[in-house]
């Protein structure tokens, strides 16, 4: 794969597994998913953490919010949304005794854990995205997680994941037919829904009701493993995603040193208008596997599944 970038590498921050990025563009932060993982999916315990970076001082401090929060922690998916004062935040957590939603509020920088959800229906969480406070989206990248099921979903790539919606009370299943349901996110103005496909290579467009349910419109074929869906202040989509699966699961065991890594940006307009642009390529070797790309003004932070450092890149205007 040809190295390709219209910017400059401004910083490496070396955090380690920065699989999922959101940015508060208002107030100018980012908030940071990061689990030191050895091998993907993870089979040992992990301890993760969030961090909250400030994106108006140009030193790009972080701060670990997660230091008290006592339990097993290898965050995954993240969503936040603000109410007055208060940010909530979800983070979609593996251990090896099951999956959970752990819910947190905060405060400036005062993060506070709230409680724990669980429910026999995340199988394979992935991905989140809060529609408020109480309510959200969650997709499930699997439908079996172990056995002979797993086997062939995994490699026949079979379209057998999910989309829940959480509506306060209950998990209801959505959307479903989809080929490992990743990276999830909602444009509140236009009340569509966008699902990552990385085995179809597909970003599946929804309708949202108002009583939660999902109206598909059309996939968009990318031509590249996308996995997380940030949406930046114009509605575009921008996605981290992995132009080569099968070298992605060689890095992802330990096969193989490195995994290239791609930004893609999604201009949306409708039903079969829309322009894909291809922002960012590299074989591996600045950053591998790359699953998201968070944009703030000419910055992009580009983070990963397991490499000890994410980057922050400036594009030329």
């Amino acid at each position: 794969m040809q190295n390709n970038f219209e910017g400059t590498v401004l910083k490496e921050i070396p955090i380690p597994g920065a699989e999922d990025i959101t940015i508060n563009t208002l107030e100018g932060f980012a908030l940071i998913s990061s689990t030191n993982r050895e091998i993907y999916p993870p089979v040992k315990e992990e301890k993760g953490a969030l961090y909250f970076m400030d994106l108006k001082d140009k030193d790009f401090p972080v701060t670990n919010l997660t230091t008290s929060f006592n339990k097993p922690f290898a965050p995954h998916g993240i969503s936040m949304i603000k109410k007055d004062s208060t940010s909530t935040i979800m983070a979609i957590n593996h251990t090896p005794k099951g999956h959970s939603i752990e819910v947190f509020s905060m405060r400036d920088k005062n993060l506070i854990h709230k409680k724990t959800l669980k429910h026999p229906s995340l199988v394979s969480p992935n991905d989140i995205v809060l529609i408020d406070e109480n309510r959200f989206y969650v997709t499930n990248d699997h439908k079996y997680t172990n056995g002979f099921g797993k086997v062939l979903e995994e490699y026949l790539g079979l379209s057998v994941s999910n989309v829940l919606y959480y509506d306060g009370e209950n998990y209801i299943e959505v959307a479903d037919g989809i080929a490992y349901a990743n990276g999830i996110n909602f444009d509140r103005k236009r009340s569509l829904l966008f699902v990552a496909s990385p085995r179809a290579f597909l970003v599946k467009v929804y309708t949202r009701n108002d009583d939660g349910s999902l109206e598909f419109i059309e996939n968009i074929s990318c031509n590249t493993g996308v996995d997380n869906i940030e949406i930046d202040s114009e509605g575009n989509l921008w996605i981290g995603a992995h132009p080569n699966l099968l070298r992605f699961g060689s890095y992802a065991k330990r096969e193989k040193e490195t995994s290239p890594s791609e930004i893609i940006k999604i201009i949306y307009n409708g039903k079969n208008d829309y322009v894909i642009e291809q922002k960012y390529t590299n074989d591996g070797k600045t950053m591998s596997g790359s699953t998201v790309a968070a944009p703030y003004n000419d910055l992009i932070l580009m983070g990963n599944v397991m490499d000890d450092h994410f980057l922050i890149l400036k594009a030329t205007k």
